[in-house]
């Protein structure tokens, strides 16, 4: 049995009559008598009584259209689904954010601009470390990712650099320099750096001890942070100052300060992943959304709102 025989039933049976059906339709009419004769015949039951003027549904028939009606509408809600999802305007986004990431006013411009473009789509987020949401994406419980690079095992992953952005030295409320705007790496060289594990992002790691070093300066190795956000809280703590991506001054945490870094000065750099040969409109659609957002972000002027620029 084909789909369109269920069209050719529902039709009739909504017209009452075979003739009128068959204008409904474009065709003609023995080839609709045909057709439902050949549905009857498929099914053993009599769908139509034959009447002089029109046709109207067996009891069974009765039982038969809403069913029919149903399954049109699936075929028709796949059909849109499935049309949806090739243009990248269906379905849902697992996308996974690299510590602290969430706090760049980027990434809320990002959703907001692909939300207005693609309404019927939902978007999960999942926060982690680079090295899990690389094995996310591989398992794959995450569909795309913006990592801290470099990423384990790049071959099977295409990464696309986003942007730099400039870090800040936390600082304890009190410290000597708390009042200093900007702050050299040398002039902290005795405070101890409390820093995250380097396997949870290595490429921002090795960038803070290499501007250290660039400084003429190897930092004090102090208390080790669970995570970038996490240094914060241990710098209230006293125990010590961070570099930190400047989207983290943002957060209002008590008894730290936040100072701009004279060069040398660390960048925190932020990459896309993907899945290397996906196929997914969804995906392409949003990386393309978030790159060209990145590069406003990038080229945006000194002190403009990033949400003017909508």
């Amino acid at each position: 049995m084909d789909i369109r025989h269920l069209r050719y039933f529902v039709t009739v049976a909504e017209h009452g009559s075979i003739t009128r059906a068959a204008e409904a339709l474009g065709m003609e009419q023995p080839p609709l008598s045909q057709q439902i004769r050949q549905l009857e015949k498929n099914l053993g039951v009599v769908l139509f009584e034959r009447l002089t003027r029109g046709v109207k549904l067996t009891d069974i028939g009765a039982v038969l259209l809403p069913r029919a009606k149903t399954i049109l509408e699936l075929q028709a809600q796949f059909l849109s689904t499935a049309q949806g999802l090739a243009r990248g305007e269906m379905g849902h986004i697992r996308l996974g954010l690299a510590g602290a990431v969430s706090l760049l006013p980027v990434i809320p411009f990002t959703i907001r601009r692909f939300r207005e473009m693609a309404p019927d789509v939902t978007i999960f987020l999942e926060e982690s470390n680079t090295p899990s949401l690389c094995t996310a994406l591989h398992e794959p419980s995450v569909d795309i990712a913006i990592v801290r690079p470099p990423v384990p095992d790049p071959v099977r992953l295409s990464v696309f650099h986003l942007l730099d952005e400039p870090t800040v030295i936390a600082l304890p409320r009190g410290h000597k320099l708390a009042d200093t705007p900007v702050i050299s790496l040398d002039m902290v060289a005795q405070d101890p750096l409390i820093i995250f594990p380097r396997e949870l992002g290595p490429g921002f790691h090795d960038a803070i001890l290499s501007a250290y070093q660039l400084a003429g300066v190897t930092p004090v190795m102090g208390q080790q942070a669970p995570q970038i956000a996490g240094t914060i809280p241990l710098v209230a703590a006293g125990l010590g100052v961070s570099v930190v991506p400047r989207s983290l001054s943002q957060i209002h945490a008590g008894g730290v300060t936040f100072h701009t870094i004279s060069e040398p000065a660390p960048c925190a750099t932020l990459a896309v992943a993907i899945r290397a040969g996906q196929n997914m409109p969804l995906v392409t659609r949003f990386a393309r959304v978030l790159r060209t957002a990145c590069r406003k972000w990038t080229n945006r002027q000194p002190g403009q709102d990033f949400f003017d620029l909508e």
